[in-house]
């Protein structure tokens, strides 16, 4: 194997280094971009790179990629396994149509050119199970972000104001679990859901503690931002689902105002289209993307990303328990509910996006909204997979934001309803493919904290993708064609140096990095000795079987705070 490489002649697109469409080379030793001086006297493979795009990997900020959810839905649509992918061979057994296997998750975002995905909602009690997963899927990078916003420990320190104690919960937590960040699934709302209910606004009281939505937010805020975590707090807003839930979203949103970070955001908000609705009922339902646009643009310390329905089949699973009963409810699919003991709980509900169905149809339509009224540099392209559906359709979604005309053959297909309950067919805003790049790559790399990914310059981690694509020639408003077909396929995938995949077919297979935080260094962590022992009388594991420990994972990275 090369342990340099020299790709010649590339047209390069790189936000984060102001690159802007130039012929340039980029050169790669031991899984790192360098400098053309470190490669001399190197066995050096070239790739000529000539009229090809060449930018970073892709980063996938928030996707349902491994733990307890996933296989549930497995198990449960086994449908889904009856797609074959990879006959096993060179490489492992893949299969999935939209529910794929950890192999065919790895190989399927290799094969599209992306890099790096985070699992976006870890049970704490199912680490291990989370970590097993992320240890069996090839080719990227990954995380997991454990869910805080239900937790009963969060709660306690909450409810007695104790943030020093919060802290101090939140780094073993993160350690114990060898997660990512705090994730919050409609805070409060899950543990209502243990009772029958669910909360309605930020200020309702959640049963058993004198603590509301609100608290429990602004006092995770304060916590992570005072540890100083890479990255901020990422919510799953109350009331997902739900018609008026915008008003909501955009009260969440304002929470972050007070606080401030030069670093990053202090709140990232995920798959909003899902908190978008307007109205007062299925009947009256519209799109709230454009109040909430203009929310989010006027802010400099918020992100979000779309949460794009993808017509098709799909899978909601999600760590927000009512919702999912409430869906299975409405469309009288299957339904699974998990408990996950004093920490949340999670439901699983399969589901097929149709373009004739109304309501489907404005969710789709309201998801493109929000990546046109948004600002390129505050919103990340993603389907939370697998609830808006495959993460192989990333591409459709880059093509419908850089083309009005692809647009408006697509609003021909569907559901007129989206005619009135939206703006969307009076949108002329179409994307430059530098922004596509950006909302794909160096931002979700930026708001994950990850300085050494999303980009091209030297230093960062050597997460390459080519494509057959002239950015200096391709129109991209007209031939969306091309554009959908080419981000499908990339020409070479290459990851920490490696080239894994070339024109779709997989050519290597490799192990990536389990990223984790440790910020234990910054809390005393016996303060909350006491608390956990006591707690752990109503657990169904011993406390010193809980967690994981990081000689277990494949290839862990710690990032030390």
């Amino acid at each position: 194997m090369h342990h340099a490489l020299h790709i010649k002649n590339g047209i390069v697109i790189d936000p984060k280094n102001g690159v802007k469409a130039e012929k340039m080379d980029i050169f790669v030793k031991d899984g790192k971009i360098v400098e053309e001086s470190e490669v001399k006297g190197e066995d050096v493979k070239v790739i000529d790179a000539s009229n090809k795009l060449v930018v970073a990997g892709g980063v996938d900020m928030h996707a349902h990629i491994a733990g307890s959810k996933i296989n549930t839905g497995r198990t449960m649509r086994p449908e889904e396994m009856r797609v074959v992918r990879n006959i096993a061979n060179k490489f492992r057994a893949a299969v999935g149509r939209v529910l794929l296997t950890s192999p065919a998750i790895g190989y399927e975002y290799a094969k599209m050119g992306y890099t790096s995905s985070f699992e976006a909602a870890q049970p704490p009690i199912g680490a291990m199970h989370s970590h097993e997963e992320l240890d069996a899927i090839p080719m990227i990078d990954k995380a997991a972000l454990p869910v805080f916003g239900n937790w009963h420990f969060v709660f306690k320190y909450v409810e007695a104001k104790d943030i020093e104690k919060l802290k101090t919960f939140i780094a073993w937590a993160l350690e114990r679990t060898k997660g990512f960040g705090v994730k919050v699934v409609n805070p409060g709302g899950v543990e209502a859901w243990m009772y029958g209910g669910n909360v309605t606004s930020l200020d309702d009281q959640v049963p058993g503690f004198n603590v509301t939505p609100r608290e429990i937010i602004t006092s995770l805020i304060k916590a992570v931002e005072e540890l100083k975590l890479n990255h901020s707090v990422h919510i799953h807003c109350n009331r997902l689902g739900v018609p008026g839930n915008y008003e909501t979203t955009i009260e969440t949103i304002k929470l972050a105002g007070g606080f401030s970070n030069d670093a990053r955001q202090v709140l990232h908000v995920t798959h909003v289209q899902f908190n978008a609705y307007a109205g007062d009922s299925w009947r009256t339902v519209s799109s709230g993307a454009e109040e909430i646009a203009k929310t989010v643009n006027s802010m400099d310390n918020v992100t979000i990303d779309m949460g794009q329905p993808i017509f098709g089949h799909a899978t909601a699973m999600t760590g927000d328990a009512p919702f999912q009963f409430t869906l299975h409810k409405l469309t009288g699919a299957r339904w699974s509910n998990k408990d996950s003991e004093v920490e949340g709980g999670a439901g699983i509900v399969p589901l097929v996006y149709l373009p004739k169905n109304p309501v489907h149809a404005l969710q789709w339509a309201i998801g493109l909204e929000l990546g046109l009224l948004i600002d390129s540099d505050k919103v990340v392209l993603t389907t939370d997979y697998p609830n808006g559906g495959p993460f192989t359709e990333y591409p459709y979604v880059m093509a419908m934001l850089m083309s009005k005309k692809m647009r408006e053959g697509e609003l021909e297909k569907v559901s007129s309803f989206v005619q009135k309950a939206t703006n969307l067919p009076a949108i002329d805003t179409e994307k430059t493919l530098e922004e596509i790049i950006h909302m794909t790559r160096s931002l979700p790399a930026r708001i994950l904290g990850l300085p050494q990914k999303g980009h091209l310059g030297v230093g960062a981690d050597a997460d390459i993708a080519i494509y057959d694509l002239n950015p200096l020639e391709i129109d991209t408003s007209n031939d969306f064609e091309k554009v959908y077909k080419t981000f499908k396929t990339a020409e070479y995938t290459i990851k920490s140096g490696r080239i894994l995949a070339k024109n779709g077919e997989l050519v290597d297979e490799y192990w990536g990095k389990t990223y984790w935080v440790d910020a234990t260094g910054r809390v005393d962590m016996e303060a909350i000795k006491p608390d956990i022992e006591d707690y752990f009388k109503y657990y169904s594991v011993e406390l010193q079987n809980y967690g994981v420990e990081e000689g277990w994972l494949k290839k862990p990275e710690r990032i030390v705070i």
